[in-house]
């Protein structure tokens, strides 16, 4: 009989003790991928604990599903965006619950798909859609935006400082309609700059990102998790890149605070009270062991707080 192989999620024990997972509790896993840290979270809570698992990726809800389907009804898989939280939660009656996991950014098996276009390392149709019922896709935004437009979504996205010289050089060699061929278009445009990674891998982060629309799609989820926990529940949040990371670095802030005014106002005016106590000061990232162990780990950060 074959074993199927998933990807390793990252920062498993790490997660479940900042979830403070226990028999009979009830979970969301917002970022579903494979299933690999809802089934951390099932056998943890078991007995009688529950995971709602959501996701964009009609595939990666399919494979979660067979992978967790022992669980019988202590699992349900939604297939949709992870900023529709509340509403799922509320027609299935899942409120409150006792932690929200958002494991953030592309999953192993979105790179490892060759017909999505995500990795540079394939040569595929660029689409990078997370959801193929999505509009926007990346080969419209590369083949159809201006290059000034097309150069502020690689610069602020990407954080790539020679943004305006690739986004000339895609420009330049459309139409482009190849995973590879857009890599090559970077790598010449930018052949000469010393780099830690490979020339494309920030281009093609922020072309992603924009497809899916990941940084106002995250804000928006952030506010729904803290609305369907309860009181002493708890929020896990890991991300891989220091946009999402920025991100949920200030939402934890300003949930904790006592006054979210602007510096100029002398006075509080805003009557704000704090809807979460943060637990991690810093984040927490994964040993030296497991980013040997899992390459894909290295750049995690987890960020814990918990509804007050």
């Amino acid at each position: 009989m074959t074993q199927n192989i998933y990807h390793k999620p990252v920062l498993v024990p790490e997660t479940l003790e900042g979830l403070d997972v226990q028999p009979g509790g009830r979970y969301i896993d917002g970022t579903l991928g494979e299933g690999g840290h809802s089934e951390a979270i099932l056998l943890s809570s078991n007995p009688g604990g529950q995971v709602l698992g959501i996701d964009a990726d009609h595939e990666a809800v399919h494979i979660a599903k067979n992978r967790l389907e022992k669980f019988d009804d202590a699992f349900i898989a939604i297939n949709d965006k992870f900023s529709q939280m509340r509403n799922i939660a509320s027609e299935l009656n899942f409120i409150p619950v006792h932690g929200v996991l958002l494991d953030l950014g592309i999953s192993s098996l979105q790179l490892d798909y060759e017909k999505k276009g995500f990795s540079f390392k394939h040569s595929a149709p660029l689409d990078m859609r997370f959801n193929s019922e999505q509009d926007i896709t990346a080969n419209q935004i590369i083949n159809t935006y201006p290059v000034e437009l097309l150069s502020d979504i690689i610069f602020k996205y990407g954080e790539e400082p020679f943004s305006r010289r690739i986004a000339r050089a895609i420009v330049k060699n459309r139409p482009i309609n190849d995973s590879s061929k857009l890599a090559q278009i970077i790598v010449e445009a930018v052949k000469h700059r010393i780099r830690r990674h490979h020339p494309a891998t920030q281009t093609f982060q922020a072309i992603r990102i924009a497809v899916n629309n990941e940084l106002q799609e995250l804000e928006s989820t952030l506010k729904q998790a803290i609305s369907v926990i309860g009181l002493g529940g708890k929020l896990a949040v890991i991300s891989y890149h220091s946009l999402e990371d920025r991100i949920v670095k200030k939402f934890f802030q300003e949930q904790s605070s006592k006054c979210i005014c602007a510096i100029e106002i002398m006075e509080c005016i805003c009557d704000h009270s704090p809807t979460i106590q943060i637990i991690t000061k810093k984040p927490i990232t994964p040993t030296n062991q497991e980013k040997t162990l899992n390459s894909r780990s290295r750049s995690a950060k987890l960020r814990i707080a918990e509804r007050i």
